[in-house]
């Protein structure tokens, strides 16, 4: 008892420390954000420890703002890609990377090439591997496969960024869309 009341202590200390740092001494922390953030670390699997899953949610959360205003889709989907990059053994701030190039964050996105969902996915995958009534715009579906074909890339190029992106986004030779994910990746992903 005595112990989980340190270490609860604790992490309110350092909650107040990142909240602080994140959002400036006159600026109040959001409770609804903050009571968000808890339940997504309390429930979180692909997070070594809550200290990590709740610094990482709230960076990722404050830098996820500027594409999606509502804290509990921002939180329900940053879990959920943490969950499956993790999975393909993939950094999380790759696949965030790579879904703010290829749909901005939009579920409902759909390619002129007919690739669907948030990591735009093309829908022959779903017939290729049996499962033709999956739906690609369900955000656990399109993380899967997406994170699942980027992590063959990877293994492909051996670990090579640029093949392995150009293949992802079938350009390969170019580096144009691998550039615009590495640029993302730097600017708006990458962990400080």
């Amino acid at each position: 008892m005595i112990k989980r009341l340190t270490t609860t202590f604790f992490l309110l200390i350092i909650n107040m420390l990142v909240f602080t740092h994140a959002y400036g001494e006159s600026q109040a922390v959001d409770p609804k954000l903050r009571q968000l953030l808890t339940d997504a670390i309390n429930s979180s699997e692909s997070f070594d420890d809550r200290f990590h899953a709740e610094v990482w949610l709230l960076d990722m959360s404050n830098r996820l703002q500027r594409y999606i205003d509502d804290e509990q889709l921002r939180i329900t989907l940053l879990k959920q890609v943490h969950h499956e990059a993790s999975l393909a053994k993939l950094q999380p701030e790759l696949v965030l990377a790579v879904i703010e190039v290829e749909s901005y964050f939009d579920s409902y996105a759909v390619s002129s090439a007919g690739a669907q969902g948030i990591m735009q996915v093309m829908p022959f995958w779903l017939k290729e591997i049996g499962r033709p009534n999956d739906n690609l715009i369900v955000l656990q579906t399109n993380l899967r496969m997406g994170c699942t074909i980027l992590k063959y890339y990877m293994d492909m190029e051996r670990n090579d960024l640029h093949k392995a992106l150009a293949r992802y986004n079938g350009s390969r030779g170019s580096r144009v869309y691998s550039n615009k994910v590495l640029n993302a990746l730097r600017n708006h992903w990458y962990k400080s």
